[in-house]
């Protein structure tokens, strides 16, 4: 991976996440740590923020309401928009804001990474099976190859999280999946080994063996 053609590529770390999310602690901690080995390494970071219109206006068919018609998720006049205090953002930072899951829809986030010469996007965030998984189908899509750091995802709950990533790892054929001390060592310029795919569909997996599958990926950080 060339250090001079990859950004750092955090999706949606905003106050909202913090709402029911599991292990987002942990994917903080770990974003803080991999934020600090980009700057000294002087790669850029790009943050998304997903933001629904308060007025209702350009929502996602049946986005969710509160009783008041307002967005029930990343509503626009909450402070639930705001990326979290510990990954903030410096004024040299960009920050991309959408309004629909995957960062490059109706965004210039492409335009962006194009005119700054980047090929390798090193990526983390949440929602796993939500506007992160979007987002690298999309950058695979735009012929980006994909650094994925898992422990700097969070979902939900544990099965969606694991599915999510699972069908990442079997369809984005360039993806390579890392944990945070191996991403570091990358951007570091440290020869590593990450997973990467030797075939199509290669982490089969079944409500029985889902477990045993997710196991051939990194482990997480402490894990």
């Amino acid at each position: 991976m060339s250090i001079e053609e990859s950004a750092l590529v955090l999706i949606d770390l905003q106050k909202e996440g913090n709402f029911g999310l599991e292990r987002m602690d942990k994917a903080i901690r770990n974003t803080q740590e991999v934020i600090q080995a980009c700057r000294e390494n002087g790669i850029p970071i790009i943050y998304t923020r997903q933001i629904n219109r308060a007025d209702g206006i350009g929502l996602s068919r049946q986005e969710p309401l509160k009783e008041d018609g307002t967005p029930f998720f990343y509503a626009s006049n909450t402070e639930n928009i705001e990326i979290v205090e510990e990954v903030k953002p410096l004024e040299t930072d960009i920050v991309i804001d959408k309004h629909r899951w995957s960062a490059f829809f109706d965004t210039n986030l492409d335009i962006i990474l194009r005119s700054m010469g980047v090929k390798n996007l090193i990526v983390g965030g949440v929602v796993t099976d939500g506007c992160l998984l979007t987002s690298v189908f999309d950058a695979y899509f735009r012929d980006y190859n994909v650094h994925l750091v898992k422990d700097m995802c969070a979902a939900s709950n544990e099965g969606a999280h694991m599915a999510s990533l699972m069908i990442m790892a079997n369809w984005v054929y360039n993806l390579k999946v890392y944990n945070t001390p191996k991403i570091i060592q990358q951007i570091n310029g440290d020869g590593v080994n990450c997973w990467e795919s030797n075939e199509v569909d290669s982490l089969q997996f079944t409500p029985e063996n889902m477990r045993q599958q997710f196991a051939k990926l990194p482990q997480d950080k402490g894990e």
